[in-house]
């Protein structure tokens, strides 16, 4: 016995399993002692960390007496048989890492309540040894050992713990794509299946929402952005990732998106009241349609930013320029779809406009696309100005007087009065499509 103690005090390697370094038989002297030890580490526990401290449920302090039983019977075992097996006491400490995190509680406290014990029978245990003469080093390896054996315990209770963090976070995810799946529901879903289906997924239900649809990026599987903020639900809606924004219309609402979809290319339906998401996502995807196709004017801005007006994007996104070729929308852009209501409008009512633009611009047809498109933007100018000629052609880039010469032809080619009030607006929706029309022409 002592010339092992002596082999095991040169060296200054930390064995993996100390409890081999201890000799068998000293397992003997500390078994008679187990029930006072548990008794002592129990207390220690209760008095030393409050959380456990519950006077009124016996119950409690019983599981805890017998974990600490467990425990310290493995571990006066390991020293009797080293080869004797861990499953049953990994998975009594499994257990209550998971109850802790099941609990809402932090490992601290578990880790906590661990150190105090195994202190408490460090010191019990090392009195006895010197009580009995047992050699220093003894003390000195069972030192090594309880610290082996407390890593070993709270290994088990953090792996418990991790894994039901794993699964509140996947039933939790679960619940917040059924409750997605139900706003976006046609028809919508009844509102007290809602609420409790909100609840379970501890999301707060808010009074407007907006749906957000991005264009997915190749190779992604359908997947969205990661990292997403909890306020945000997050899906797939044919094919395409979408996210449901709670409260869109307050201060701010929409720059809480900017670092969120940076890089993403996408479309922000309108705000709407609660139970009418199944509106929003269906004009975010008219949206993104029409942006895939280049028919969206001043197709798209930095998310949260305003979309530019028409006449201050580039010539080839101006309603009646060059139509942008059918393709993927520019990369990294989020678009409000309120923001584009007479291109969605149209869009729904395309053959009737189209059909509408040829009978009612039909003399600008007959001058060709080059003469008619430049005669169909000046007039188109001149709607949005209220006919002012400077203002028109400043937006033109031509001179006031070029634009009153052009006025006066139109007034010519057509049989109606082109600024009667009535037919303004009906002018202003009819000269994109033709011009797009003309533009296909052109091509």
């Amino acid at each position: 016995m002592t010339e092992l103690y002596e082999g095991s005090a040169q060296t200054d390697d930390l064995s993996s399993q100390p409890w081999r370094d201890v000799p068998r038989e000293e397992a003997r002297w500390m078994r008679p002692h187990l029930p006072e030890l548990v008794d002592t580490m129990v207390e220690g526990v209760l008095r030393n960390v409050p959380e456990y401290a519950r006077p009124d449920d016996p119950v409690y302090t019983d599981v805890i007496r017998s974990a600490v039983a467990q425990g310290m019977g493995h571990f006066v075992q390991m020293i009797a048989d080293p080869d004797t097996p861990w499953q049953e006491v990994h998975q009594v400490f499994f257990d209550i890492g998971y109850g802790e995190a099941v609990e809402g509680r932090s490992l601290e406290h578990l880790q906590n309540a661990l150190r105090v014990a195994s202190r408490t029978a460090w010191r019990y245990l090392s009195r006895e040894a010197e009580r009995l003469k047992k050699p220093r080093e003894l003390a000195i390896a069972l030192t090594e050992v309880n610290f082996a054996y407390l890593d070993l315990l709270a290994s088990a209770a953090a792996q418990g713990y991790a894994r039901a963090r794993e699964k509140a976070a996947g039933e939790r995810e679960q619940r917040r794509g059924r409750l997605l799946s139900l706003l976006l529901s046609h028809p919508p879903a009844p509102r007290d299946i809602v609420v409790e289906q909100a609840g379970l997924a501890g999301w707060p239900l808010p009074e407007r929402i907006a749906v957000i649809v991005l264009d997915p990026r190749p190779g992604s599987g359908g997947e969205g952005p990661a990292g997403l903020p909890p306020f945000l639900l997050s899906g797939v809606d044919r094919g395409r990732p979408c996210l449901v924004m709670p409260d869109p219309d307050r201060p701010g609402g929409a720059d809480r998106l900017t670092a969120t979809v940076s890089g993403w290319t996408g479309a922000i339906g309108p705000s709407v009241p609660l139970e009418e998401a199944g509106v929003s996502l269906h004009w975010a995807h008219r949206t993104l349609d029409l942006m895939a196709a280049g028919r969206l004017g001043g197709a798209a801005n930095p998310a949260g930013a305003q979309d530019l007006p028409a006449d201050a994007a580039p010539a080839r996104d101006r309603p009646g320029g060059p139509k942008r070729r059918t393709g993927a929308p520019a990369a990294g852009r989020l678009v409000r779809a309120d923001r584009h209501l007479p291109e969605l409008l149209l869009q729904e009512g395309w053959s009737l406009a189209e059909a509408t633009a040829r009978r009612r611009l039909a003399p600008l047809t007959e001058l060709g696309a080059h003469r008619g498109g430049r005669l169909a933007m000046t007039l188109l100018e001149c709607l949005k100005h209220g006919f002012n000629a400077t203002d028109a052609a400043e937006a033109l880039c031509v001179h006031p007087q070029t634009v009153r010469y052009r006025l006066a032809q139109l007034h010519d080619l057509f049989d109606y009065d082109i600024e009667d009030p009535a037919l303004r607006l009906e002018l202003m929706l009819l000269l994109p499509v033709w011009l797009r029309d003309a533009a296909d022409g052109e091509h």
